[in-house]
């Protein structure tokens, strides 16, 4: 299977997961090569039964192929990046997307034959995929793709044009969003980088069109309604489905968000920001305000640690990048599971090479969809880096585990599942398991917790409402609701609406602030990261339940416990080939997503922040 799972490339605590798979990949990464195999097709008799299982035969090996030579070259460019390697990565990448479109368009023919349920799902995951069969069509959709992608990349906000000296690119724009107190130059930055997406906005309309081309020839409404057929159910119905798991995570949002904002008023008065309705976007120290860490050091409450930091503890032991990655494979053999192979620890780039430049940013890789698995991560002696490894062999363990599967079922149940599995491990990171591996010389009593927990809020629960939103306005705007003049009209009701933020100024005649967010000129498709936040508690939840475990659920540490690693380990192996519904089912007894879990793990926290609104709104 052609994966590629990366962890967030421009801030650690968006959890990006980007997957490249033939059975799920977004509009975004699979063109058709032609057309003139379904067209000749089209002129033989009915298809028969036997020519399909041929077919589902062809296509899964011809695909396995592929995707093994697109996902060496891509590792070779990633860890030697040249101008060759680049381009023999492109050209491998180009090769195996285009077969997966010609395949979609080919599946096509043998809808409605009567076959066995596995063969209908492989027919069915074939055809999520857009297929474009007109050349000029094919040729316009990758070259703005292109031109978006590059555009995105380059862009620099110059606070004095004629002064080279004062354009700052995206990450250099963040930095100040995270560390500056001064409102007007936390405005500057915000609005500056917003900005720059304006110059793309005609060509994103014009590759929604082209988009929406490809998805009704496969016999989807639009891109929108494709994207939402990926989750074993239809379109309309996995939209009530996020709605209601949004709305079960509102109350606990809301005294969140209550709570910032009278920290927020009381460092920048009143003028600034008001006691009710939306707050100014530029104030939460993240362009997207889509997670709000950096606010703890206003927020926190005093005499609490807002983390559990083992940095000085693995420098001072002299831990390098193997050893902490001994760490998290010793979480995941402490549950039962396999050793991570030899060739992993041949293979894997845990360093930066001092010879050559590389991708640093972390990533996992599943290079032959059996066990040559790697890890692509300049490693630190960091908290930061001990999670984020933990999180990416969550990515290698779920690879290992459903690699005896048929090929196109070698994926996650659906696109949130593989992102959820290792940060259901990042929460069993507490302080008893930090004391086990000794990195924590005593485990703090629970009072000293909601330091902790409000710090995991400001990452986890923030992050809800943006990550619902961001597709509810691509839905609209791929199924035709929203026209191109009314882009940011209807982005920033959604974020008021959702989110509570509003636009630092007015709205710029042609804005286009959706596409400050990498995912929107990218195409890539979001909701994922908001079922994966849902599942990763609901995960947990089932089981620490599983292991006997009944203290509060923020101190649940599964660890070496075999008989939840045997439910974990259960619903891995399953990878795609069955609807998620069951995958879950497998491991946690229900079937349906929960976001109840999320609320009992915040518990402890909801009810201090509303004693703390209370207080702080009579004070």
């Amino acid at each position: 299977m052609f994966l590629l799972y990366l962890s967030p490339p421009f801030s650690y605590n968006e959890r990006l997961v980007m997957r490249i798979q033939p059975q799920l990949v977004a509009a975004a990464l699979a063109i058709s090569l032609c057309f003139s195999a379904t067209a000749a097709s089209n002129k033989k008799a009915p298809p028969t039964v036997a020519e399909a299982e041929q077919f589902l035969k062809n296509a899964e090996a011809r695909l396995e192929k592929l995707s093994d030579s697109a996902q060496r070259a891509a590792w070779v460019y990633e860890t030697h990046i040249t101008d060759d390697t680049e381009a023999i990565s492109s050209q491998a990448n180009d090769i195996s997307l285009a077969a997966l479109g010609e395949i979609a368009l080919q599946a096509r023919r043998y809808n409605g034959l009567p076959l066995s349920v596995e063969n209908k799902r492989k027919l069915k995951l074939l055809q999520l995929s857009i297929s474009l069969s007109d050349s000029k069509d094919r040729e316009a959709y990758t070259r703005l793709a292109s031109f978006m992608s590059g555009a995105y990349g380059k862009a620099k906000y110059c606070s004095k044009p004629s002064d080279e000296g004062s354009c700052k690119n995206l990450g250099q724009l963040e930095e100040i969003l995270a560390h500056s107190n001064d409102p007007a130059v936390l405005k500057d930055a915000w609005l500056g980088w917003h900005k720059q997406s304006a110059s793309y906005k005609d060509k994103y309309a014009e590759y929604v069109a082209l988009s929406n081309k490809g998805a009704r020839e496969l016999g989807y409404a639009d891109t929108g309604a494709l994207w939402r057929s990926q989750y074993d159910m239809s379109p309309q119905e996995f939209a009530q489905e996020t709605e209601r798991l949004w709305q079960q995570v509102k109350p606990l949002y809301d005294s969140l968000h209550l709570y910032v904002r009278l920290k927020l008023r009381e460092k920048y008065g009143a003028e600034i920001v008001p006691l009710t309705g939306p707050i100014p976007a530029h104030l939460f120290g993240n362009m997207w305000s889509q997670s709000w860490e950096n606010l703890y050091p206003l927020v926190k409450p005093q005499g609490q640690a807002g983390s559990l930091d083992v940095g000085e503890v693995l420098k001072q032991k002299n831990t390098d990048a193997q050893a902490m990655t001994r760490y998290a494979e010793g979480f995941y053999t402490s549950l039962g599971m396999e050793k991570l192979p030899d060739s992993f620890w041949a293979k894997s780039m845990l360093t930066k090479p001092r010879d050559r430049e590389v991708v640093c940013h972390a990533s996992a890789w599943d290079l032959n969809n059996l066990t040559d698995v790697r890890i692509k991560m300049c490693i630190n002696p960091t908290t930061e880096d001990f999670l984020t490894i933990h999180h990416e062999l969550g990515h290698i363990y779920y690879d290992l585990a459903y690699r005896n599967q048929p090929y196109l079922f070698k994926a996650g149940a659906n696109d949130g599942f593989h992102e959820a599995i290792g940060d259901t491990v990042q929460l069993s990171v507490t302080p008893e398991y930090l004391n086990k591996l000794g990195l924590l010389k005593e485990v703090p009593d629970v009072s000293q917790d909601i330091g902790v927990l409000l710090n995991r809020a400001l990452e986890k629960v923030a992050f809800l409402p943006f990550g619902y939103l961001v597709d509810q306005w691509r839905w609209k705007v791929y199924a035709g609701e929203v026209k191109p003049q009314d882009y940011d009209k209807v982005w920033w009701e959604l974020r008021e609406k959702y989110q509570g933020v509003k636009r630092p100024a007015p709205s710029e005649a042609n804005g286009f602030d959706a596409g400050a967010k990498y995912h929107v000129p990218a195409d890539v498709p979001y909701a994922r990261y908001f079922v994966a936040h849902i599942l990763q508690f609901q995960f947990q939840r089932a089981l620490c339940k599983e292991a006997g475990y009944t203290g509060p659920l923020h101190r649940c540490s599964i660890f070496g416990n075999k008989k939840a690693g045997e439910k974990y380990q259960a619903m891995l192996a399953l990878g795609t080939s069955k609807p998620w519904s069951e995958a879950l089912k497998t491991m946690s007894g229900e079937e349906k997503m929960d976001a109840s879990a999320i609320l009992d793990y915040f518990a402890p926290l909801k009810v201090w922040l509303d004693a703390q609104n209370k207080a702080l709104s009579h004070g």
